[in-house]
């Protein structure tokens, strides 16, 4: 049913144009008519390739092209270029049959003569306009045959800088007519790309640049922009030939000025995007020109123009775009973006666009901007760009990072006090207990502590210290938080962790040794408990010595198990020092147990819980010990000698021999017991 409804209507369309053309032959005489009939001819054809191309199969298109050139009468003129423009413009093989030499000669005539009115001469321009839209030889023909340069002629003289009323009638009719032959130059240059044509058209860049500087109107600006934006695309040579003559400036301060009525309305907004694209097809292909916006501060409004809520992504894009090839080898537009908080902009639209070519082109700001950023954030606050020593800046950037270190260890340090005040208010509640193990290894440790050759000298110097900050560590995977305090005044009545190092501590002691690492496994927890003691106390050696570092941070390289040597060698150091003020409470049990308490069967029960025992208890001690070993010895002989009687004896032994075996073996036991 459908096909039959287009058929049909493919059948009537033909029917239509072939009576027109019959239309158009038979009223010569009647130009009213002949106007009639090609409005009708170009209301079917437009937008419809199937009647442009029948039109043309009929001899149609040749037929009106020869009515506009031998018709004695205006609007005959004007509605057949009319038409043949319509036409052209709907099919490709018309445009390429139309595409001649000898019909841009013809509309050069049309032009030049001066009985032609300005539509007449606007149907003529349409016609140049779409002959070379996306027509390699339309622009060539139009170069050769000299339209072009009427067209530029036509761009310097129809218009008046100073006499610009668009609201006037005849006012407007030359505006449209300079509107037409703007929209025709741009497709001369563009699309495809012709560098010869884009060289020509540069000669009106200066009246172009006057009414940059005399006129802001919508209906001037877009027109211009457009035609310098294509003029000067992808042509370095034409973009030299612009800057040098102050056209950049002229479209800088023309942006300035919009920036001030885009705050107020849209079309200001939208106007200042138009001049933003032609600014970076100014200077896409040569960022050097960049320098010469830099004294306008076109970054600066640039990035307050991205920020209009009304813009789409295809105008953020071209803002974006031009922003980059700013920032590109510019180091005062970088400086500017870094001021006017570009970067952070860039990265909001990185990360919340969706769309890939505005992520591209954000991504193309950042890394323009990405080694220089160091050095512009040194010369902000100072507002200078003229730092040439780079050994003295690259000292200025490590002092800013320190300080960006310390901050973030001031931030964890206050986490690190809110997680062990958890902790302690937890210990308190649940009342965490060490094992008989972890006492007995850190009893062993202080067995071993030597005093240092001049306790008194260290002392004092651990006195006068200031309190430390505190420091992390990281011990088998598992996170140390030792809360160092060196000031006497903090450190009255804290007590460590566990049983058995439950006794007051002096003023200069250190509060806390070890925070308790609860796991599941119960013996190795307490071992790593013991280890973090002595891994702590060592930390409080350095932390007095005035070295402070944040060791998971700063050294993450580090060694852990020399680290791990070095710090319970001047905790044993520490330790020692302070057990120098404790004498008292280390005097050998021997010396100091006396009474019925201490006899021949405590005796050795007594020394064996002393850890400080003196020379002779030790070496009496040791004497009991290795007695003791020796018999253990003898007994385990003998009991294996019985078990081999009992497995190898097969016949009865005599009653005589068995107690002679008997009283030889006790003579033995008794001359070894002497000895």
């Amino acid at each position: 049913m459908d096909t039959q409804k287009v058929q049909k209507s493919q059948c009537d369309m033909k029917t239509d144009l072939n009576l027109l053309l019959e239309c158009l032959k038979y009223q010569m005489d009647c130009p009213v008519s002949q106007k009639e009939a090609l409005i009708t001819i170009y209301s079917i054809c437009q937008q419809n390739s199937e009647a442009s191309e029948y039109f043309r199969e009929i001899g149609g298109l040749m037929f009106v092209n020869d009515l506009a050139k031998s018709s004695v009468h205006c609007i005959v003129k004007e509605a057949a270029l009319f038409t043949l423009g319509i036409i052209i413009e709907s099919n490709v093989y018309c445009q390429q049959t139309l595409c001649t030499s000898a019909l841009f000669e013809d509309l050069i005539l049309f032009l030049i003569n001066k009985d032609s009115g300005v539509n007449l001469k606007r149907m003529s321009i349409y016609v140049i306009l779409v002959l070379v839209s996306n027509n390699k030889n339309g622009q060539t023909y139009v170069r050769d045959t000299g339209c072009i340069s009427l067209l530029l002629q036509l761009f310097r003289t129809t218009l008046s800088t100073s006499e610009v009323n668009l609201e006037d009638a005849d006012s407007a009719q030359w505006f449209q007519l300079w509107s037409s032959v703007c929209s025709t130059l741009c497709a001369c240059v563009n699309n495809p790309q012709n560098e010869d044509n884009q060289n020509i058209c540069c000669s009106v860049f200066p009246y172009a640049k006057e009414w940059l500087e005399s006129c802001t109107e919508p209906d001037i600006l877009r027109p211009i922009c457009s035609f310098l934006g294509l003029t000067v695309a992808n042509n370095t040579y034409v973009q030299k030939y612009f800057v040098s003559i102050g056209g950049l400036d002229a479209l800088a301060k023309v942006l300035l000025e919009l920036m001030h009525d885009s705050c107020l309305s849209h079309s200001g907004t939208k106007l200042a995007v138009v001049v933003t694209k032609t600014l970076d097809a100014c200077i896409a292909n040569n960022s050097a020109m960049g320098v010469v916006l830099a004294k306008y501060h076109t970054v600066s409004g640039l990035l307050k123009l991205l920020c209009n809520e009304t813009l789409n992504t295809e105008e953020k894009i071209s803002i974006i775009l031009t922003i980059g090839h700013c920032t590109e080898v510019c180091e005062a537009n970088q400086c500017e973006l870094l001021q006017n908080n570009g970067l952070p902009l860039m990265l909001r639209v990185l990360t919340e666009s969706q769309d890939e070519e505005l992520i591209k082109a954000a991504t193309f700001v950042l890394q323009n901007c990405k080694q220089m950023t160091e050095q512009l954030s040194l010369k902000i606050n100072d507002n200078s760009l003229n730092v040439n020593n780079a050994e003295e800046l690259d000292v200025q950037v490590r002092k800013r990072s320190l300080q960006d270190y310390w901050k973030k260890a001031k931030e964890i340090l206050h986490r690190i006090n809110l997680i062990e005040q958890e902790q302690d208010e937890e210990r308190v509640q649940g009342g965490v207990l060490v094992d008989a193990s972890s006492v007995a290894d850190s009893e062993a440790l202080k067995s071993h502590e030597v005093i240092p050759a001049e306790p008194k000298i260290y002392m004092e110097r651990a006195q006068k210290e200031v309190p430390c900050p505190q420091l992390t560590l990281k011990l088998d995977d598992q996170v140390l938080v030792p809360y160092v305090n060196c000031s006497p005044r903090q450190n009255e009545a804290v007590n460590t962790v566990g049983a058995a190092s439950a006794r007051p501590r002096e003023q200069g002691s250190v509060p806390r040794s070890v925070i308790e690492m609860q796991t599941d496994n119960g013996p190795q927890s307490h071992r790593a408990s013991d280890k973090t003691a002595a891994v702590h106390r060592g930390i409080i050696a350095i932390a007095k010595e005035g070295h402070i570092f944040l060791v998971s941070f700063f050294l993450p390289h580090l060694d852990q198990r020399s680290s791990y040597l070095e710090i319970a060698r001047k905790d044993r150091s520490t330790s020692a020092t302070s057990s120098s003020h404790k004498t008292a409470d280390f005097r050998c049990l021997g010396c100091t147990t006396g009474g019925l308490s201490f006899n021949s069967k405590t005796f050795t029960k007594v020394l064996q819980s002393c850890l400080h025992r003196c020379d002779r208890h030790r070496i009496i001690l040791e004497a009991e010990e290795r007695y003791r070993k020796a018999l253990r010895q003898v007994a385990v002989c003998n009991n294996s000698r019985n078990t081999t009687f009992d497995k190898i004896l097969l016949t009865p032994v005599k009653k005589d021999r068995l107690q002679s075996e008997t009283s030889t073996f006790r003579d033995k036991k008794e001359s070894f017991q002497s000895k």
